[in-house]
């Protein structure tokens, strides 16, 4: 694969100018290609670069709104709900992160749901962010069906990430970013553009068979991870991801890789805790964990190798797959 070395302020506008071609208005194009480049600095390359041509082509034909601007409400003191307003979700899920800090310094705590949404890309960016504000974090994401309820057969469930980050003490946040199947479905979603096989035991196709080629596996269902128990789980990321927030299930959405078609309408739900609300010594009890776990011979945090690639890649820059650089720059055009 040939590569292009760019800056991140180039990659920024890669992805900025390409958004805005393609009928998204400066705000929304800005925040959008931050939180893809945020996921390319960190390794996440499926949450990256790579999903500008699948977001372009949804803004030109108005399956998500390119111009929406969220709405927010505050709906109990420690409460606030946010209407992505079926644009693209990184808008919305700025105003949530800028209005939960001083919500929870004052009630303890502060939830946010987001309806109308979208694809929410790589979600321990935004739990961490919320740690470097001193905050404990948990937020849970649906995405259109993907996962099977166990034994049940066709697709229900989204692959329904889970992200968690807590501050440490005179060091970077524990941060946790797991999805619920096996692997992220944008790892499958990248292979299949490269026409490279993925490993067996990822997912099945639509026969319910295993399945090595990428574009069967998008066609059928991911292999959720932990068996039974990670569909339980992605269950649960239904109820507080889709049904608090009054956004759609993972069965009701859209596909976030078809340009046509109706607005996924997904949802997200952030849970903020200030670390001292209980005791006040929480930071101090966090601390304590993070050195056992890192007193463990091989053992490392969760965020540590994010944290490493972020530094190293924000002084080298990245290096991305040409033919992705002439897709993007192409948009629009």
């Amino acid at each position: 694969m040939t590569t292009r070395s760019l800056s991140i302020d180039a990659a920024t506008a890669l992805a900025t100018g390409a958004l805005m071609r393609c009928n998204t208005g400066r705000a929304q194009a800005e925040s959008t290609a931050r939180a893809l480049i945020e996921a390319e600095l960190i390794g996440q390359d499926g949450h990256g670069l790579g999903r500008v041509p699948t977001y372009a082509p949804q803004a030109l034909s108005g399956k998500v709104d390119g111009r929406a601007v969220p709405r927010l409400a505050r709906v109990r003191p420690g409460a606030i709900a946010v209407d992505a307003r079926h644009g693209f979700a990184y808008p919305a899920i700025d105003l949530a992160l800028e209005h939960l800090p001083p919500l929870v310094r004052a009630q303890g705590l502060g939830l946010a749901g987001i309806r109308a949404s979208h694809h929410a890309g790589a979600v321990g960016v935004f739990v961490e962010k919320l740690a470097r504000d001193g905050l404990v974090a948990l937020m849970t994401v649906n995405t259109p069906a993907a996962i099977a309820p166990w034994g049940g057969g066709a697709a229900l469930y989204g692959t329904n990430p889970i992200a968690f980050a807590a501050p440490v003490p005179g060091a970077e946040p524990l941060v946790i970013d797991l999805s619920l199947s096996k692997v992220a479905r944008g790892r499958i979603a990248t292979a299949d553009r490269k026409g490279e096989a993925i490993p067996e035991g990822w997912a099945l196709d639509a026969e319910g068979r295993p399945t090595t080629d990428p574009a069967a596996a998008l066609a059928g269902t991911m292999l959720p991870a932990g068996d039974a128990k990670g569909a339980m789980l992605a269950l649960m990321v239904e109820i507080l991801a889709a049904a608090l927030p009054g956004a759609n299930f993972a069965f009701e959405a859209e596909s976030f890789f078809e340009a046509e078609g109706p607005a996924p309408g997904t949802g997200q739900v952030i849970l903020a805790i200030d670390p001292g609300a209980l005791r006040a010594n929480g930071l101090d009890r966090i601390a304590v964990m993070a050195a056992a776990v890192e007193g463990r011979a091989g053992a490392r945090l969760p965020g540590r190798r994010r944290q490493r690639l972020r530094a190293e890649r924000l002084r080298d820059g990245l290096e991305v797959d040409a033919a992705l650089c002439g897709r993007i720059e192409a948009l629009g055009r």
